[in-house]
């Protein structure tokens, strides 16, 4: 059986921590142990671990989270990246023509999709394992996992099973509903409607004969120059609707939608995290604050206070589901990457002057960046703490607190972190946006092949 993780998402419920590139599902907050924290990628990865699955464990997503997932997952696993978001069917299309042509998977190969910031018991996951039996058993070519709601919700979808077709395991599906009212929600539970999930397992035949009918490449390669004109649709619309044989495996253990501020501060271990203080009688209130300021909170209770980069939430528990911010077309104020992080702290954007951009950046120790060129825009490192070696226009230098480097348009610069590195960035230039970059090579050894 090979795992498809789905990492997508606007990063819209969570600001101003989440945004368009660190979506919910990198955000380490959820409490383990030792008074550590982990994002629902690192949760997600780690129970796939223990349930003996994440060696077959793929993960599809955006070009632009692609180092956020190398920065937090520690074992390597295959990431297949979509060239543009076009919702969850096509992106499952993208990868099963991976594994059909690239890895040769076979027609009879189980495929379980599942999202990213699933949040369950282990017990979860070890059904999972037993998708592949389910599925030969009930000859269905699609199979769901319900879960058993514990109160009537409005923020989910539901899978209508046929109680009166019942084998030891699953039921067969009716139909689907997505997202009803509280008032519909109470009555689909008492027809023993189940939460969809969103996990979906199959067949690869099944797939692939899928996108045969609808006219959508099996060839990876093939697909991916075609994949911007494909429609954006989910896997939901485009498949388990039109199913006439579907099943719902029922789940009674412990599983969530953690997808807003009042969700996630259930499983916070500490009321603040970061700089901050409340007072005696701010009662199940949280903080959380990524800034160098401190919060203090005094006598607000049933609250979320977040403070980050791009922006600062007050908002009433009861009123989380309301945080869908939209993005603008403002670069993210705090970007995570696989060498480290940058947090911008200043842009003038003058129309009668050059634009300046100054960065806050910090490089992880044996951590380095691409080698690449910038055509729009100077830049000015100053080294605030640290040591490492920077290489520019093609000479190697050892670079310590204190040094200044100038890097002109058009030459080719890296830097590398021997201890964890900090320094301020600022650039400069007619336009600058973060599309300005010709990558030459990520590896530090090819840089260095190429000085002089």
């Amino acid at each position: 059986m090979k795992i498809l993780l789905l990492s997508g998402g606007a990063g819209r419920r969570l600001w101003p921590l989440s945004n368009q590139i660190r979506a919910k599902q990198f955000l380490k907050l959820l409490s383990i142990e030792n008074n550590r924290n982990e994002s629902m990628l690192q949760r997600v990865c780690r129970q796939l671990e223990e349930a003996g699955l994440f060696s077959n464990t793929y993960i599809i997503t955006s070009q632009g989270q692609q180092d956020l997932i190398q920065n937090q997952v520690a074992a390597p696993m295959p990431i297949i990246s979509e060239p543009s978001q076009k919702g969850t069917f096509s992106a499952v299309s993208l990868a099963v023509a991976y594994l059909h042509s690239k890895e040769e998977a076979g027609l009879d190969e189980t495929i379980c999709v599942l999202p990213v910031d699933a949040f369950a018991d282990l017990s979860f996951f070890h059904l999972i394992n037993k998708m592949p039996s389910i599925l030969a058993k009930s000859l269905a070519e699609l199979a769901h996992i319900g879960v058993e709601p514990e109160f009537p919700s409005d923020q989910l979808g539901y899978i209508v099973p046929n109680i009166k077709e019942q084998s030891n395991d699953y039921f067969q599906v009716t139909h689907f509903i997505e997202k009803p009212n509280m008032k519909k929600a109470a009555e689909l539970i008492k027809k023993k409607a189940l939460w969809n999930c969103g996990v979906y397992g199959f067949n690869m035949s099944f797939m692939l004969q899928l996108q045969k009918e609808k006219g959508i490449p099996t060839q990876y390669d093939e697909l991916l120059s075609v994949y911007k004109n494909l429609p954006k649709l989910s896997f939901d619309v485009a498949v388990a609707e039109h199913s006439k044989r579907s099943i719902v495996v029922p789940y009674s253990g412990q599983w969530k939608d953690i997808g807003t501020w009042k969700k996630i501060s259930e499983h916070m271990s500490s009321t603040v995290t970061g700089r901050g203080m409340l007072s005696d009688d701010s009662i199940n209130t949280h903080v959380v604050n990524e800034l160098s300021q401190p919060v203090h909170v005094i006598g607000i209770s049933d609250s979320m206070i977040v403070a980050g980069a791009d922006g600062i939430l007050v908002v009433d528990k009861s009123r989380c589901a309301e945080v869908k911010l939209q993005h603008t077309k403002e670069m993210p104020r705090f970007v995570e990457k696989r060498w480290g992080s940058y947090k911008v702290l200043e842009k003038i954007d003058a129309a009668d002057e050059q634009q300046s951009v100054t960065k806050f950046v910090n490089v992880l120790p044996n951590c380095n960046i691409s080698l690449h060129v910038h055509h729009n825009r100077q830049e000015i490192w100053t080294i605030l703490s640290g040591s490492g070696e920077v290489i520019v226009n093609g000479q190697l230098h050892s670079i310590k607190a204190g040094d200044v480097i100038q890097i002109s348009l058009g030459i080719k610069h890296s830097i590398k972190a021997l201890t964890p590195l900090k320094f301020i960035e600022v650039q400069i230039g007619a336009e600058i946006n973060e599309n300005d970059i010709l990558r030459i090579t990520y590896s530090w050894d090819e840089a260095l092949q190429q000085c002089t």
